[in-house]
């Protein structure tokens, strides 16, 4: 008899010291009787782990189903998104018999149980997920924790590709206290599975499109312990058609616009009045649009690049108009044209630019320091022959004199025909300098316009290979 209480008082102590709850016994079929069960056997133990030893860990089962993506906040770097989470552990030693309580499962308040401190690593902002008060609790003693949450978490944003960027954004999912060593994280479902019904249940329909999910088991090293986590990378792609029909496609428009200016006469005044008109058509374009754009400290979207460089354009042909205008208009009034800029525009650019050189003239010049030999006669002659008759009779002093007017006007007009022929010269220089200027700013638009359209067209249909390939969507 003393040996059947000791065995007795050894199996009470050890029940106790390990938190073992034995079989509930229900008086009736009735809810009443159930819940009198727990208030006597489970309640009171809702702030121990619920297994048999401390030394045992407690196992998880998670499972989440993404239900919507609310936004993405490239500026603070955050995700936010609706995800149902379901948790699943087993309350060990509680059980009870279907037919005896009347059930083999009922909704108790989550207060009354202990519930494991699963948090979210990346979670940066108040939680203002729905309340749930209850969980569903068989009687097998298996726990059902289904409830919604709502992430504001944080992730590291890539928008160099923008608007065809793809991002990977992890949800890491482990106890906030307890170590490995009382708490394990497993999947429930695959990720595959996650994914299918993530995308049968998602409402939304906005900016970003789910491409998969992928789940890994992580664990978190630290001094004192480690943790036991699931990993969960959202795969997430942006919509890109609003960015191209309200961004890429009006500013491919007004550089195609100022592209077609460059057919203008280039000495025209209306030209600049033109290029003006669309540089401020384009600020005020890029002012509106500018709450279209990400804004990041780390790296600069290739759009942003794009608009850089179609505006430098912009400005740089309306500097080079003005050039070329001032150039027409004031040209006569210029030095010559450098050594080294002649030889460098008008011999290797023009060539570049398929401008063909200057042709030499056939022009003959001639010489006017020595007339013809015998067609003027010389004043010295002259001076010896009126020398020679009387002053009376010298009939040739009024010839003498004209030819002496005759003499300085051919002077003057000889100087006047060099200054205008080397004038022309530097001004016809200075003109096809403009030209071969502006033909080479024209071929700069053509190639930026053309290389542009290409990288665009690149970068989306790689972006959509890319994310087909790496995740099998057919």
């Amino acid at each position: 008899m003393t040996g059947v209480k000791t065995a007795g008082l050894i199996c009470i102590c050890f029940s106790l010291l390990h938190g073992c709850v034995v079989a509930l016994n229900c008086t009736s079929p009735t809810p009443e009787a159930l819940f009198d069960a727990f208030e006597k056997e489970l309640f009171p133990r809702k702030l121990l782990r619920p297994v048999k030893s401390f030394s045992e860990p407690l196992n998880i089962n998670i499972t989440v189903t993404v239900a919507g993506i609310l936004g993405v906040q490239e500026k603070a770097q955050s995700l936010t998104v609706l995800i149902w989470q379901l948790l699943e552990w087993d309350i060990a030693g509680l059980s009870w018999d279907e037919e005896e309580c009347g059930t083999s499962r009922v909704s108790i308040p989550r207060e009354k149980l202990w519930v494991p401190d699963v948090q979210i690593s990346e979670f940066m902002d108040e939680d203002v997920s729905p309340h749930t008060p209850y969980v569903y609790l068989y009687n097998t003693g298996h726990v059902y924790d289904d409830r919604p949450i709502r992430v504001v978490s944080t992730c590291r944003l890539v928008i160099y590709t923008f608007p065809f960027d793809v991002q990977n954004c992890s949800l890491t999912f482990e106890p906030y206290l307890h170590f490995a060593g009382d708490i394990r994280m497993f999947q429930r479902r695959t990720s595959e599975e996650i994914f299918t019904e993530s995308k049968q249940v998602l409402q939304t329909k906005g900016e970003w499109e789910l491409v998969d999910i992928k789940a890994s088991q992580s664990t978190l090293e630290i001094i004192d312990g480690s943790y036991s986590g699931i990993t969960y990378y959202l795969i997430l792609r942006r919509r890109p058609i609003l960015y191209v029909v309200n961004l890429l496609i009006p500013s491919c428009f007004l550089i195609t616009l100022d592209l077609f200016s460059f057919l203008l006469p280039p000495h025209s005044v209306d030209r600049s009045a033109f290029k003006m008109t669309l540089i401020l058509g384009y600020t005020v374009f890029l002012l509106i649009m500018n709450d279209l754009l990400p804004v990041t400290g780390g790296s600069t979207p290739l759009m942003n690049v794009f608009f850089c460089i179609s505006f430098a354009l912009m400005v740089a042909s309306l500097l080079e108009t003005v050039f070329i205008t001032n150039i027409h208009f004031s040209s006569s009034e210029y030095s010559p044209v450098p050594h080294w800029l002649r030889v460098l525009v008008l011999r290797y650019l023009a060539v570049i630019v398929c401008l063909p050189p200057i042709k030499k003239t056939n022009r003959i010049t001639v010489c006017l320091h020595q007339p013809p030999r015998g067609s003027i006669i010389p004043s010295k002659d002259l001076q010896n022959i009126s020398s020679n008759i009387p002053p009376e009779k010298t009939p040739l002093d009024p010839v003498l004199d004209e030819l002496k007017k005759l003499s300085r006007d051919l002077t003057a007009i000889r100087v006047q025909m060099d200054k205008h022929f080397q004038g022309s010269k530097t001004q016809q220089e200075w003109e096809m300098i403009g030209i071969v200027v502006d033909r080479l700013l024209f071929g700069l638009y053509v190639v930026f316009i053309s290389f542009s359209f290409i990288t665009i067209v690149l970068i989306w249909v790689l972006s959509n290979l890319d994310v087909h390939i790496a995740h099998g969507i057919p």
